[in-house]
């Protein structure tokens, strides 16, 4: 690691000694270099007694999957199979919400929860939980408003490309994105991808109480169904681990999400593999919604498929703390992977120090 970095690493290493995190990885590339690359703790809930984390340790960042997923389907974009402002129901006829395509990336169809109550074993059935969405009525009048899909918006995204292309996001992302550039992430894990899943642990017990937020809200009717996103025994399982849900099981090392950051952030191109145009990649890293955010209860700025920030940066973070983005202005990209579900603390600290040394 370049001593430049070296307050970085430290930081890292503080919040492991400190036991706010239990397990980690961080990666980051500065003017086109990866510059840091660290693994820390373990990768399993045991602590320091458990099975060390290693720099091919996969762990489930939640939303930080979103603009992974969104990339599948822009790369049909790309490649004028898809049009940003067709209507849903030209690729999918059985879906009645009248909302764009452009609309499903950027969090405006009206659709952030999925209609009907369905167990935690719901999510192993893709036909089904689909169904739901197409027959649903919107909350909203597709684009007059944000929210962000939670649960709903891999399957949105997802059953657009499959009606277009005949591939699963998980396949479509294995064959056309994490293969070419060569990152270590995936929808719907093999048996041999399972075994090197770090295990999710709470930070605190009232984790699971806190992420839901108020029962009865639009935020926990978005984030509790189907059930059991916030519960360890199913998102520790082969089931969760096996399935594509692409709004929030994406399971990535930092390291591999740090690299997609920077083939976006040099315009689509990464060891001269270019996956995407510089035009869309600038279409997808646009502010598309500059407006009050109805599940996340704030003022959000969406671009297709991520937040886009005050100083520039875009990127998204995940449920528990997991992070990845890039930011044009600094010339970097930075991706944090973590197994201890808590607060995003640890990767404002980290940016902090990230900052004050370049």
């Amino acid at each position: 690691m370049h001593p430049r970095f070296a307050p970085v690493r430290d930081c890292f290493h503080d919040l492991l000694a400190s036991g706010r995190e239990t397990g980690a990885s961080l990666a980051i590339w500065y003017d086109g270099q990866p510059v840091v690359d660290l693994v820390g703790g373990s990768r399993t809930s045991d602590g320091s007694s458990g099975e060390p984390w290693l720099p091919e340790t996969l762990v489930n960042v939640y939303s930080v999957g979103k603009p992974v997923a969104a990339l599948c389907l822009l790369t049909l974009v790309d490649r004028e199979k898809v049009d940003l402002d067709a209507p849903v129901d030209r690729y999918w006829p059985e879906f009645r919400t009248p909302a764009t395509v452009r609309q499903v990336l950027s969090h405006t169809a009206g659709l952030p929860t999925f209609p009907v109550p369905r167990p935690a074993t719901a999510i192993a059935d893709w036909t089904l939980l689909t169904g739901d969405l197409a027959a649903a009525d919107p909350e909203w009048a597709p684009g007059s408003v944000a929210g962000e899909h939670a649960w709903t918006y891999g399957h949105l995204v997802g059953e657009v490309l499959r009606r277009v292309d005949g591939r699963s996001v998980g396949r479509f992302l294995a064959e056309e994105i994490a293969g070419p550039w060569r990152l270590d992430l995936g929808f719907g894990l093999a048996d041999a991808d399972q075994r090197r899943c770090a295990d999710l642990r709470y930070g605190d017990p009232e984790w699971p109480t806190r992420a839901l937020g108020e029962p009865g809200s639009l935020r926990a009717r978005a984030m509790g169904n189907p059930a059991g996103g916030q519960d360890l025994a199913v998102l520790n399982s082969a089931l969760w681990r096996g399935v594509e849900m692409p709004a929030v099981n994406l399971h990535a090392t930092a390291s591999g999400l740090a690299r997609l950051y920077a083939g976006l952030l040099a315009g689509g191109v990464l060891d001269g593999v270019r996956l995407f145009s510089a035009e869309l990649v600038a279409e997808a890293t646009r502010v598309q919604y500059d407006g009050p955010d109805l599940v996340l209860d704030r003022t959000a700025r969406w671009t297709l498929g991520m937040q886009w920030e005050p100083d520039g940066s875009w990127g998204m973070g995940g449920l528990g703390g997991s992070s990845a983005w890039a930011d044009p202005e600094r010339g970097y990209t930075f991706a944090y992977a973590t197994a201890q579900l808590a607060e995003h603390d640890r990767v404002d600290e980290l940016a902090e120090v990230l900052h004050s040394v370049l």
